[in-house]
């Protein structure tokens, strides 16, 4: 009986995801006193994962899975799964793993637990606590199976520090023939990602217009976050798509979330709910973003940013 726990990276780097993930099993590890195996493909220092926990890392390295493709990354963790004989299999809740899960579930014939947030309140049976309707409630979920698949919720139960022996062998599974002929892959680089941040800003219409960005941008670089915009201003071409956070774009669950000019609608609340700090300037005290923030500050961007830009720099060279 073992735990593994699957790593995402991102060129060749481990996503904090992954160390979140590592950190979780460890002490799900501890509970049910076995040993924790963490699973990279294509990632060369793994040092990383002693210090989250790992005790041993099976690594997967071939130029053939440059791209992430659902069916053959869920079939090569399920072979890892049977090699180790691992009870449980951790996994994120990023787009990409809950692409993959239900695949990976089959693959195992695993009962599967989306947007897990905590540590099981029992093993006998294994009761797991995970958020429902959009992060708007909890629930207890059992699993019955012999392999469950977990899915834990990012930024739920953070990195801890608890060094692990991480013993690392190379691991070379069956590749299953992939489905999926990538052309072109196009990547922002130099900045923070929505998916990785702590920290995310977030501008909406009442910007008025692209040429105005700059404003989020700067405010983003002085708290070193990401940027993201609501569905409207993608929809207007003002930011890519990419950037589009929300129930129907990319769902955030950071430690701090800036809503600038945003409204509120219930697409965009139930996108941005699991974060744990929301903050929301906006010039209309009856906007709907207010009823979910925990601060708010009803005032003109343009005039409430950059004094709010000034006292951060000036905060950050005073901390220097």
């Amino acid at each position: 009986m073992s735990i593994l726990v699957y790593i995402e990276s991102s060129e060749g780097a481990i996503k904090k995801t992954g160390h979140e993930g590592t950190s979780y099993a460890k002490a799900l590890a501890e509970k049910m006193n076995c040993k924790v195996t963490a699973l990279t493909i294509n990632v060369s220092d793994t040092d990383s994962l002693k210090e989250c926990g790992a005790d041993a890392v099976l690594q997967v390295t071939n130029a053939d899975l440059k791209h992430f493709e659902a069916s053959v990354y869920s079939n090569i963790i399920a072979q890892a799964a049977k090699e180790v004989s691992a009870s449980v299999v951790v996994i994120s809740s990023s787009a990409d793993s809950k692409y993959m899960a239900p695949l990976l579930a089959i693959e195992l014939n695993a009962g599967y637990a989306s947007n897990v947030t905590d540590l099981p309140s029992s093993l006998s049976p294994f009761t797991v606590k995970r958020t429902v309707f959009t992060n708007k409630a909890f629930c207890d979920t059992t699993l019955q199976t012999d392999v469950k698949l977990l899915g834990l919720s990012n930024n739920s139960f953070g990195v801890h520090k608890n060094v692990g022996e991480a013993i690392t062998t190379s691991f070379e599974p069956v590749l299953k023939p992939s489905s999926v002929q990538v052309d072109s892959v196009e990547k922002v680089v130099g900045k923070a990602t929505i998916a990785d941040a702590d920290v995310v800003v977030s501008g909406g219409r009442g910007l008025k217009g692209p040429e105005n960005w700059g404003l989020i941008e700067e405010l983003a670089d002085v708290l070193g976050a990401a940027t993201a915009c609501s569905k409207p201003v993608s929809d207007l071409g003002w930011r890519p798509h990419s950037e589009h956070v929300g129930q129907t774009g990319k769902p955030v669950a950071t430690n701090l979330y800036i809503a600038i000019g945003i409204s509120g609608a219930i697409q965009h609340l139930a996108g941005i709910n699991a974060s744990k700090v929301k903050v929301v300037i906006n010039n209309d005290p009856e906007a709907p973003f207010f009823k979910a923030a925990d601060y708010g500050i009803v005032g003109d961007a343009f005039e409430v940013i950059p004094k709010l830009i000034e006292k951060l720099k000036a905060f950050k060279a005073q901390s220097a």
